[in-house]
């Protein structure tokens, strides 16, 4: 049965006569997307394409064969490269497979043949690949997580992980560096669980000065503390039969990771200036930005915390690793940013989403979301220009 899945080949061949007859063969396969290159130099310019298959002549002039495969199979372990050669010295062979090539294959008589054969065998590998990521997409109900804009392969999988835990009760850690979105990924959890009907209680361990974290999670009874004129029920209690999310738990200092540890084994609160406990029905999931194995190291956080912590782990990717997610996002923050505030809608030039493309995006989708509103701004025209990116203090 025909495949339904493309498969993006690109030859690399300084033989005009060969790479025609080369053209000609694989062109008869209509699921075939063929590109034809006469020189490692123009091919390496359009390696970040991400073919599937490529057809890499070994004696090329300028940039040899096997220089170029090294460069493919540091860009993208995915793709299958297939070396041809009129070399048959077993040394040569041996270096080429090495070096990552999944075939060689020397140039004779009946050289296309077996690289027709080459191909087709490497494009089923791929289409295969190609079917079994569609079916795990397929998997994930999208529609319950649309407020986590993205395509990428790594948010699907922070979704996937998502979606596994989202009915239990089991406690989440977070990662990820500042602004990839862990209070976005904390409320996606708490809106598709079993509590999405009770509280959701965001708590920003950094924004609390420490001599009061304890009152803030915990409450108090009146007269507990100078100032405690009344009674006051904790973060905690707040959250009952819901959800806490406990962000940057890597600010709490220790004394009061003392205290959290036996909250989270215990499943009970005690007021500040009382000696009644309370239990309470709580899901924690907490989340930060520090790498807390290191901080366990450094005896600044507590290891059995740590540990207890770690129900279930979710990283979420910097935006730098997500690739066109970033131009996904920039669309949607500029037509929700010109809707909101009622500027005539724009959109961004080819060279401005090349510029977003090319940008690092240290301070991720928080950064991005921040860029674009100050370039709607900016812009005086429809269509926004490299001209008018304003960055932070990172340049691009």
């Amino acid at each position: 049965m025909a495949s339904n899945y493309i498969t993006k080949i690109f030859v690399v061949e300084d033989d005009p006569i060969l790479s025609r007859a080369i053209q000609f063969k694989l062109e008869e396969e209509a699921n075939y997307e063929v590109t034809m290159f006469n020189s490692g130099e123009e091919f390496l310019r359009n390696l970040d394409l991400n073919p599937d298959i490529v057809t890499l002549d070994y004696n090329l002039p300028g940039v040899n064969g096997l220089e170029i495969l090294k460069k493919i199979v540091t860009h993208n372990k995915e793709i299958a490269p297939i070396v041809l050669s009129a070399q048959e010295d077993v040394d040569v062979v041996v270096q080429v497979y090495k070096n990552g090539a999944k075939d060689y294959i020397v140039k004779r008589e009946n050289a296309i043949f077996e690289l027709m054969n080459s191909i087709g065998n490497f494009a089923k590998q791929v289409n295969l690949v190609k079917e079994v990521e569609d079916l795990k997409s397929q998997i994930i109900d999208r529609d319950k997580y649309l407020t986590f804009i993205g395509e990428s392969k790594p948010v699907l999988s922070v979704l996937k992980l998502a979606q596994k835990i989202e009915k239990t009760n089991i406690m989440v850690l977070v990662t990820g560096e500042s602004g990839t979105g862990k209070e976005v990924i904390s409320k996606i959890i708490h809106n598709n669980s079993l509590r999405k009907r009770e509280p959701y209680v965001p708590v920003n361990m950094a924004a609390i000065p420490p001599d009061l974290t304890e009152s803030e999670l915990f409450g108090h009874e009146k007269g507990s503390f100078t100032g405690a004129n009344s009674k006051r029920i904790g973060r905690f209690e707040e959250a009952h039969r819901g959800t806490i999310f406990l962000d940057e738990i890597g600010e709490m200092d220790l004394m009061l990771q003392t205290k959290m540890l036996r909250v989270l084994q215990e499943s009970t609160i005690t007021r500040v200036g009382s000696n009644k406990e309370i239990k309470l029905d709580v899901r924690v999931i907490a989340a930060t930005n520090k790498n807390l194995g290191q901080m366990v190291k450094e005896n600044k956080f507590r290891e059995d915390l740590f540990f207890r912590l770690q129900g279930f782990l979710i990283h979420l990717p910097p935006l730098r690793d997500r690739g066109n997610d970033v131009l996904i996002l920039a669309k949607h923050f500029l037509k929700e940013y010109c809707k909101i505030n009622r500027i005539p809608e724009k959109t961004f030039g080819k060279e401005a989403m090349q510029k977003m493309m090319d940008y690092d995006w240290p301070g991720n989708v928080r950064e991005l979301k921040g860029t674009v509103e100050r370039t709607a701004i900016i812009s005086d025209a429809e269509i926004i220009t490299p001209d008018d990116f304003v960055f932070s203090s990172f340049s691009a």
